[in-house]
């Protein structure tokens, strides 16, 4: 075994789970999951079949991450945030064959207590703030916020906001990466 599990893992045969992986208390890691390297599994976390998480994704406490869900490289799922995969789930109605797809992409956060509403993409190095709910596409860097949630700014990959001046350009405080928002969209340079 390339990767740690804790001895209340529970690890589902027919899993792939990548070296230096970790998957911590009471985590169930379902059949048909993909897990890469340098994962990081908090406690108390489910991987449903046919989940994708890319390499370095960091899950917190309290994560369920459904079928239909793929993580890229590098993303970021705060405590106990909810992915959804039913649109209108029902106890009586078997709708497994409904699931829709979330795609997360390249170093996303996704903060506390977020729910992400099935079939909304997350753009690469997007910020989902704590508590928000998203009911449509999230763009690349964008900073969304709220109850539907809403764009409020723009991010860098550090996580920091971007401020734009009048010509469009923005330097992250942190890395000094300098960005372009042309047409509603932000560019790394």
């Amino acid at each position: 075994m390339d990767y740690f599990a804790h001895e209340t893992a529970v690890i589902d045969a027919d899993c792939i789970i990548g070296k230096g992986t970790k998957i911590w208390h009471f985590s169930h890691i379902m059949s048909h999951s993909t897990i890469d390297e340098n994962c990081n599994i908090g406690q108390n976390v489910v991987v449903s079949s046919e989940v994708i998480l890319g390499k370095n994704v960091k899950v917190q406490n309290n994560v369920s991450i459904y079928t239909g869900v793929i993580c890229e490289d590098d993303v970021f799922l705060g405590p106990s945030m909810v992915f959804t995969n039913v649109i209108n789930p029902r106890s009586a109605i078997n709708r497994k064959n409904e699931y829709q797809k979330t795609v997360v992409k390249k170093g996303a956060t996704i903060g506390a207590n977020a729910t992400i509403v099935c079939g909304n993409n997350i753009g690469e190095f997007a910020f989902i703030g704590a508590g928000a709910v998203v009911t449509k596409e999230v763009l690349p860097y964008a900073l969304v916020v709220g109850n539907p949630s809403k764009q409020i700014g723009w991010v860098s990959e550090f996580g920091h906001t971007l401020q734009f001046n009048e010509d469009g350009f923005a330097v992250c405080k942190e890395s000094g990466e300098k960005y372009q928002l042309k047409n509603g969209r932000v560019f790394k340079m």
